[in-house]
């Protein structure tokens, strides 16, 4: 009896141990691009992982140069998956000419990379973080002015400001000027980080910026509707390794959980608790998972 009760305990602590074992083993690796954003939507892919399920989570984040290195790095499996724009899949990694339409650049881009890399373009959070242009909200308000097309009517009257690159590249200010007739009575260099004081300051009327900047929440500022699609679409979802989807058969229904949650307004939101609140994006995250009802 007694060797018989030694070789059940034996069984149970084999069975316990592989059981353990096999759990530990559970890991993705998920990273991110040295932006807010990006620090932010990892953080919110880490907790929901982890929170409905038992696998854990290796990050590696703000990785230098983007997409440039952490692609290679999820074709060589290092890396699981990471947030990432339909406009840079597209046009960075498969250097493909631009599709205006949205919806058909996304399943373009959805349809390639599973072809080409094996990887899975996962429903669309929501966001658009794209190129804009902005404009004083008084100065909107008084002309009417709600797009590009609005903007060229009175275009004449205002001031624009920029920095430098922005009017040599062919998909910045020379393309808009094509495109929507846009002819500003003045045009004003600008360093990148100064774009939004001299707005605030009423030095310029306009300027170019990304549509989910942090500076864009509690302003008196107004982002245009890019209404003829002249800049690509950059909307944000999760890429994922169909190997790692195939292994952990619940993870892609869990991550789609964050389609359509995430609008413009939030990310700004978001965005501005990290940078101009000096929120922890772990905070920032947990909060937003919180609020959606998909974490307690």
């Amino acid at each position: 009896m007694k060797k018989l009760f030694i070789i059940l305990l034996t069984c149970i602590l084999l069975i316990t141990f592989v059981g353990c074992s096999n759990n530990s083993n559970k890991k993705v690796v998920i990273a991110s691009k040295p932006m807010t954003e990006q620090y932010i939507i990892a953080e919110i892919l880490t907790q929901l992982i982890e929170g409905e399920t038992d696998i854990k989570v290796e990050q590696k984040l703000g990785i230098g140069g983007g997409t440039s290195n952490i692609h290679p790095a999820m074709e060589k499996g290092e890396i699981d998956m990471y947030p990432e724009y339909s406009g840079t899949g597209w046009l960075f990694v498969l250097k493909q000419d631009l599709i205006n339409d949205p919806q058909e650049l996304y399943e373009a881009v959805k349809q390639e990379y599973s072809k080409e890399y094996q990887i899975k373009w996962l429903d669309l959070y929501g966001f658009n973080d794209t190129y804009a242009l902005v404009i004083n909200k008084e100065i909107a308000d008084k002309y009417n002015i709600n797009t590009y097309s609005d903007l060229a009517k009175y275009s004449k009257d205002l001031v624009f400001g920029a920095e430098y690159d922005f009017y040599e590249r062919d998909d910045g200010y020379e393309g808009l000027k094509s495109v929507y007739n846009l002819d500003f009575g003045k045009k004003v260099e600008l360093d990148i980080g100064l774009k939004y004081d001299a707005i605030n300051s009423n030095k310029v009327d306009v300027i170019n910026a990304f549509s989910t900047d942090a500076k864009l929440e509690n302003t008196n500022l107004k982002v245009l509707i890019d209404d003829k699609n002249f800049f690509p679409s950059y909307f944000a979802t999760t890429l994922v390794r169909e190997e790692t989807l195939e292994k952990y058969g619940e993870l892609e229904g869990i991550l789609n959980k964050l389609a359509g949650t995430i609008s413009n307004e939030k990310m700004i939101e978001m965005n501005y608790e990290v940078e101009v609140e000096k929120k922890d994006p772990k905070v920032v995250a947990k909060e937003f998972l919180q609020e959606q009802g998909l974490l307690k």
